[in-house]
């Protein structure tokens, strides 16, 4: 598979990575074996990014990972992430803390459930609106300096707030939402990450599974799938959402691709900086994202596709409002 670097100086990654999210049962239940089953695949397929953090699954998700590369560590990349926390065990992790004696305690503890002496990279998983984002980093570039960091990033902050970390500590990656019918990072983010040697990890690059074209209804998810309450899968967004999906499918049909490459043959195409990190767990999913990678888009279609996703045809919000972390917007600045 076609490699990629994630910032001048950064990581050398294939192009298409794993996120783990969904290994720990977000999108429903998932047996142990299965999850280390799907991480397993993923190396052997050449998919060398594993992207996990220290809240999914309040710290499981980072012992399964562990696991199932015990014995293959050189050959993963290892990204993880720390700096929001639940306020008792078992609730959603909604408290913003960028602290830098909490990142450090949060890091080493990151490092234990892994089963690891370092990571390659570490992000700041929100900005803290109360701690000078300078503060936030200059403890991951301390971390960074004793080598239990190889290398640091953020995740979903703002254009300017990625410019003064930037201006403290040399950043690899900045990992932010971006597919086909999320396309917020294209106006400023995306840009002064370029301007500042800034890789892109896109999360989410296939809208919770929507853009592969697998749900009819919004009745296809299951109970504890987490999806029945993101707006953009509710009754009336899902059905309009919908419509959009069938404009691309037709695309994919013509290409010969599946819906799934499309939108991943889409985002790859948007540079070779963007690194997208689908949370597919089949083996037949996994194999489907790594041929994408191959897989080329003419400027036509690519153009196509923008027009049929263009933002103000996306029907409902980026996230639920339960969802979106105390204190900072989605975009990474201080809500209200």
């Amino acid at each position: 598979m076609e490699s990629r670097q994630l910032g001048t100086g950064g990581p050398v990654v294939a192009a298409v990575g794993l996120g783990c999210l969904g290994l720990s049962g977000g999108y429903g239940a998932v047996a142990g074996h299965e999850a280390a089953t799907a991480i397993r695949t993923a190396l052997d397929l050449g998919i060398t990014l594993l992207d996990t953090a220290d809240f999914y699954g309040g710290g499981e998700n980072e012992r399964l990972v562990g696991r199932a590369i015990a014995g293959r560590r050189d050959e993963v990349v290892l990204a993880t992430r720390g700096g929001v926390r639940a306020a008792a065990p078992g609730a959603p992790p909604t408290i913003v803390d960028g602290a830098p004696d909490s990142l450090r305690a949060a890091c080493e503890a990151s490092l234990e459930r892994l089963g690891v002496d370092h990571v390659d990279l570490y992000y700041l998983a929100r900005a803290d609106p109360r701690v000078p984002v300078e503060d936030s980093v200059g403890a991951l570039a301390e971390l960074r300096a004793e080598g239990k960091v190889r290398h640091v990033g953020l995740s979903e902050v703002a254009a300017g707030t990625l410019r003064r970390a930037a201006a403290t500590c040399t950043i690899a990656a900045l990992e932010s939402e971006y597919s086909l019918w999320e396309r917020h990072v294209e106006a400023e983010i995306l840009p002064t990450a370029r301007e500042l040697g800034i890789g892109l990890v896109a999360h989410t690059p296939l809208g919770k599974g929507f853009l592969t074209g697998a749900h009819r209804s919004p009745g296809d998810l299951g109970e504890r799938d987490h999806r029945r309450n993101h707006p953009r899968f509710r009754e009336g967004n899902f059905e309009r959402n919908r419509e959009l999906v069938e404009e691309a499918a037709a695309i994919a049909a013509r290409t010969g691709m599946t819906p799934a490459q499309l939108a991943l043959a889409w985002l790859l195409s948007a540079g070779p900086d963007v690194v997208p990190i689908p949370g597919s767990r089949r083996p037949e999913h996994l194999r489907e994202n790594v041929r994408a990678a191959a897989l080329r888009l003419d400027a036509a279609d690519r153009a196509r596709l923008a027009e049929v996703f263009a933002p103000e045809r996306v029907a409902g919000e980026r996230h639920p409002a339960h969802r979106r972390v105390a204190g900072v917007a989605e975009d990474g600045r201080p809500a209200g």
